[in-house]
């Protein structure tokens, strides 16, 4: 590997690790232009893909990975990653199986393995080949979901009754009721195991007691009734006192639910959802550098313990938050573009966009020097009177950027842009000129001569009569008024084609209402004076008469 590849490789992993998926994307590819054939590099932007949640393109470089070096166990890992993420679990369990062919001691494609097998089992409506019967067998479907209270409650519905009907006659139709979380309950009660994910998934974080964090993605039905058989005396009692620390969280009595959720811990450290409701208590209490390393915890917990993704989540936006409060803002995005790249939720997505909007914002705010903006000014000023139009551009440019509320900056850009031909972006910066201050000469003249650049007398008119009210006798403004009242009359063929061009005119003239001012007008001059009371007509009667259209004498 040469060491330009190993050097865009290593920054491809730092920025991996950082949670910055884009960059080591950008990196990876990078090196990947540099060595086609290495494997290795393939396989990390697949895993970056992945992230992101762009699976197609992380499936397609898990495919190159293992064509370019099909004895390499963790290509197969990436495959069977992108499959699972794509939904496709049957060919990501063929994936993992032909990686433990080469590795069979890989503990964790074995969990992989595993729990694609349980996905694609799940999926089917029942057990591959050599497992239990159909799971909606007709005698002991309804005494299993009967018998158990967490399906109980759900046979009083005769819709879901159908639903199991269906089933029965076809399990293959399961997965247009998979969404409805009723089947998922029922699968784990006809299957016996928990069809959740490791962790008390079952059960929600304690509401937040401020509007500060990011609410759940859609309303949140009330958790199921959660099975007791399978769980120890301690999970029992940890379970119990995480109840007692919601009931205290509900009443702001932190301290109290704050006991209680160490006790939680102390009783089932596994489970990651009691340290995120320690971090929950943190956060309402402002100690956000604790909320801050609980979320780690959690993390971590949750990761060892195969959690499920949306609180793996949860707990990274739940950091975001604590950043976001602390006005640590580009730390807040990092977490929050974590929390995305676990589980995609519109609420994480609008704070990521209303933090670059501020982390932008404070850019700006940042970067404003009027002393710079005054050096950057003089050097544009040197190079424009070089003649160097392009050069001077970038300088004063430089000095919006330090001081973007000095109209001066862009009356010499406009300049600039107006020896360069540029005349829409020169108008542009003489219209911010002058909105930021109406009172300035030199950008009204500076206007004129553009409009006038662009052949339009009438408009270029306009701005010199703006200049001309600030100082009368500006010989700038006068000539120009002068120049643009010959050129606007000079051709009446070239008025009217010019008149015909604007469609602020053509509607005036096609106006019904104004046609019959303008016919009054002609046949009755005295009328012309009852319609300018009125604003309205005033102003384009103004216009027909700026676009050379019409006289009054």
């Amino acid at each position: 590997m040469s060491e330009q590849v190993a050097v865009l490789k290593d920054k491809g992993n730092a920025a991996l690790n950082q949670g910055n998926f884009d960059d080591a994307i950008k990196f990876y590819s990078e090196a990947i232009n540099l060595d086609q054939k290495n494997h290795v590099l393939y396989s990390n932007r697949s895993a970056a893909y992945c992230k992101c949640a762009k699976y197609t393109e992380a499936l397609a470089d898990a495919e190159k990975t293992v064509s370019i070096k099909p004895d390499w166990p963790k290509g197969y890992s990436r495959l069977g990653s992108a499959y699972y993420s794509l939904g496709q679990f049957e060919k990501a369990v063929d994936a993992y199986e032909t990686g433990l062919k080469y590795d069979p001691s890989n503990v964790q494609m074995r969990d992989a393995l595993a729990d694609a097998e349980s996905r694609l089992s799940m999926n089917n409506g029942f057990p591959q080949p050599g497992g239990i019967p159909n799971l909606f067998d007709n005698v002991n479907c309804f005494a299993k979901l009967q018998a158990d209270p967490r399906t109980r409650q759900f046979l009083n519905d005769p819709g879901y009754v159908q639903i199991i009907k269906n089933l029965q006659s076809n399990p293959k139709n399961l997965q247009q009721y998979i969404e409805d979380p009723r089947i998922l309950t029922t699968l784990s009660v006809l299957l016996g195991v928990d069809m959740t994910s490791a962790g008390d998934s079952m059960d929600v974080d304690p509401p937040s007691a401020s509007q500060s964090e990011p609410k759940p993605s859609s309303t949140p039905k009330a958790p199921e009734p959660e099975p007791t058989e399978n769980l120890t005396d301690d999970e029992l009692k940890a379970k119990n006192e995480k109840e007692l620390g919601n009931a205290a969280y509900k009443k702001k009595d932190f301290e109290t639910a704050l006991k209680h959720y160490n006790k939680a811990v102390e009783l089932d450290p596994t489970n990651m959802t009691y340290y995120t409701n320690i971090a929950a208590v943190y956060f309402e209490q402002k100690n956000y550098k604790e909320c801050i390393e609980t979320c780690e915890k959690a993390i971590e917990i949750g990761r060892e313990n195969r959690a499920d993704f949306k609180l793996i989540a949860k707990a990274f936006a739940r950091i975001g938050n604590a950043y976001k409060k602390m006005e640590d803002l580009r730390t807040a995005k990092v977490y929050f573009e974590k929390s995305m790249s676990e589980h995609r939720t519109p609420e994480v997505k609008t704070i990521i966009s209303q933090l670059d909007k501020k982390i932008k914002e404070e850019e700006i705010k940042a970067y404003i020097d009027p002393v710079k903006a005054e050096e950057a000014k003089e050097k544009g000023n040197d190079y424009f009177n070089k003649g160097d139009y392009a050069e001077a551009v970038k300088f004063y440019t430089e000095a919006i950027k330090r001081n973007p509320d000095e109209p001066k900056y862009y009356s010499n850009r406009a300049a600039c842009y107006t020896k360069l031909a540029a005349f829409d972006l020169g108008l542009k910066d003489c219209d911010k000129c002058v909105e930021l201050d109406p009172k300035f000469l030199k950008g009204w003249i500076r206007k004129g001569k553009i409009l006038q650049g662009m052949q339009q007398p009438s408009k270029a008119a306009s701005a010199y009569q703006k200049a001309l009210e600030l100082d009368s006798s500006n010989a700038e403004a006068l000539e120009g008024y002068r120049s643009c009242s010959i050129s606007a009359n000079s051709n009446p063929e070239e008025v009217r084609k010019r008149a015909m061009a604007d469609p602020e005119v053509q509607s005036i003239l096609r106006d019904p209402a104004m046609r019959l001012i303008l016919e009054q007008m002609q046949n009755d001059p005295k009328a012309l004076y009852d319609h300018l009371q009125n604003p309205d007509i005033a102003s384009k009667i103004q216009k027909l008469m700026d676009a050379g259209l019409i006289a009054i004498r």
